[in-house]
């Protein structure tokens, strides 16, 4: 029967990976729309605006991919079913919820009279960002025609065993010397909470390079494990797996999580539930809602330490009371995790308002926030005089021209794929910037189906799917330091571990016919 299925599906294979829009998710997209908007209509007058159209709509189009991930139409790991699901989110929840909650920026900013308007105008160039994402991520994931024969990467065993045993060993005695740096785990958490603060100088400066590799540890033992677990049966157990996310954690937080980088954290916990997924057990929807809420709490609870230590952890435990204080204090809260450690609604609503303003001063920088992102891992000694950071045209845009100065008045928010585009080129060029996100996701996609034939390259497929996502929400320095300081001890691994070979791709699934690549990757129905 696999069989049958398999070459049935050879023979549907066209030419590009096409995600057609199906009938019912789209009215289920429209439904589920109008019914939270509904809900939203009981609560405040608010929302009789026209700013919920813009809004509704990008949350149909985005909510599409989302459903079609929900109902199985997509692969668990496919980046268009997780970009539909943080995107509906984003795009669709975020705006309604900061207009709900009256909840916006926390900066001495000067806001609009009415925030619907520009969260509605943003959503208007959202909504055609979507469109060109749309059509960009289909255009890109095209497959060659009539392909049969493709290059696998395959893992030589008994030359990654010593690669990774030394790149071990290094990482683990870099980060030791890190602590020494800093006088031990106490003055390291403390030195990070200050730089958290931003209380004088940042004492984490110029050590790019060193975490870059000390803080590889827990992802270069999670593919390791794999690799080993992969023969061992009793290994493969959700009991052994449990037991090895949990080490993972441990491990994560030991190099390098404790320095308050919580998105270093989730993204390499996401990192390995993939490696898990692809290599060993099928990860299930169930499971991945179970470990959303421990990922939510997690986050919640480790803003707290951010910004003041197993002191502020500790106080988050005694009680609602002690953490409504304490969230009044540190500006963490529930509200801020949900719309502005996952959103940029506001951020990008203020700075559309800013920057169209018929009295608006601020010059477009036309590229140079991009600059800085390609030099933040050279060190100082070899390029001392460094492009002004991301900074200098955020203070400008949102406090006007002559604000910013780097010791006494600096804006530090993350501005997003549309927001950083205003930055640069304006408003209007918003939706052509989506073109990159759709390049990405397309490529990632058309690697998800390639690499599911056996390629080994797999195990860095969930650290792509990943990135698909920061396109979005973060800005061009955090897309560089995610690729070279998260991922790049593990590429080296894999690139000096692997052999590559040439297959015919019909024999292959013949004679793995069996095997968890076709269980797992290359469903009947997600070729269409």
């Amino acid at each position: 029967m696999k069989l049958q299925k398999w070459r049935y599906s050879r023979r549907r294979l066209p030419k590009k990976i096409r995600h057609p829009i199906y009938p019912d998710s789209l009215m289920m997209a429209v439904f589920i729309c109008i019914l939270i908007i509904f809900c939203f209509l009981q609560t405040s007058g608010e929302f009789l605006h026209w700013f919920v159209i813009p809004v509704a709509l990008c949350g149909i189009l985005i909510g599409i991919d989302a459903i079609d991930w929900f109902r199985g139409k997509l692969n668990l790991f496919d980046p268009v079913g997780i970009i539909g699901l943080l995107g509906f989110h984003f795009f669709f929840i975020a705006p309604l919820l900061h207009v709900s909650l009256d909840f916006w920026m926390d900066e001495d900013i000067m806001p609009p009279n009415d925030w619907r308007i520009w969260i509605g105008g943003m959503a208007i160039l959202n909504f055609l960002g979507l469109l060109v994402y749309r059509f960009s991520r289909n255009l890109v994931s095209q497959l060659p025609k009539n392909q049969s024969k493709q290059i696998i990467w395959k893992l030589d065993r008994q030359r990654f065993l010593p690669i990774v045993c030394i790149a071990l060993i290094i990482s683990a005695i870099l980060q030791l010397m890190v602590y020494q740096k800093f006088g031990g785990l106490e003055n390291y958490i403390a030195a990070a909470t200050r730089a958290a603060r931003r209380e004088g100088e940042n004492e984490f400066q110029g050590m790019g390079i060193v975490f870059l590799i000390s803080e590889s540890f827990p992802i270069l033992s999670m593919m390791a494990f794999a690799v080993y677990a992969q023969t061992k049966k009793r290994l493969q157990t959700k009991t052994a797996q449990i037991i090895a996310l949990i080490i993972f954690l441990g491990l994560q937080l030991i190099f390098g999580g404790l320095r308050g980088s919580r998105s270093n954290t989730i993204w390499a916990l996401f990192w390995a539930v993939g490696i898990i997924h692809f290599w060993l057990r099928q990860i299930s929807k169930k499971q991945i809602a179970i470990g959303l809420v421990f990922l939510l709490l997690f986050m919640y609870i480790y803003g707290f330490f951010k910004t003041g230590g197993f002191e502020a952890v500790n106080t988050a435990l005694q009680g609602q009371s002690a953490r409504a204080a304490l969230e009044e204090k540190s500006g963490r809260s529930w509200e801020s995790l949900a719309l502005q450690d996952l959103g940029r609604s506001d951020v990008q609503a203020f700075l559309l308002y800013r920057i169209t303003r018929h009295d608006s001063d601020y010059e477009y920088a036309w590229g140079r926030t991009y600059l800085p992102a390609l030099t933040m891992f050279i060190p100082s000694a070899i390029m001392p005089k460094k492009p002004p950071e991301k900074m200098l045209e955020g203070t400008e845009a949102q406090f006007g021209r002559g604000t910013y100065h780097p010791q006494l008045w600096s804006s530090s928010k993350v501005y997003g794929l549309a927001g950083e585009t205003m930055l640069n080129f304006g408003p209007y060029a918003v939706p052509f910037a989506f073109v990159v996100l759709g390049i990405v996701v397309g490529y990632v996609r058309r690697w998800l189906m390639k690499w599911s034939v056996g390629d080994d390259r797999l195990l860095l497929l969930p650290m792509l799917v990943n990135f698909c996502f920061i396109v979005l929400v973060a800005d061009t320095d955090n897309y560089i330091f995610f690729i070279l300081k998260n991922s790049g001890m593990a590429i080296l691994v894999i690139f000096l571990s692997c052999r590559r070979k040439i297959i015919n791709l019909d024999s292959f699934k013949i004679e793995h016919q069996h095997t968890k690549y076709l269980d797992y990757h290359l469903p009947s129905n997600q070729i269409t």
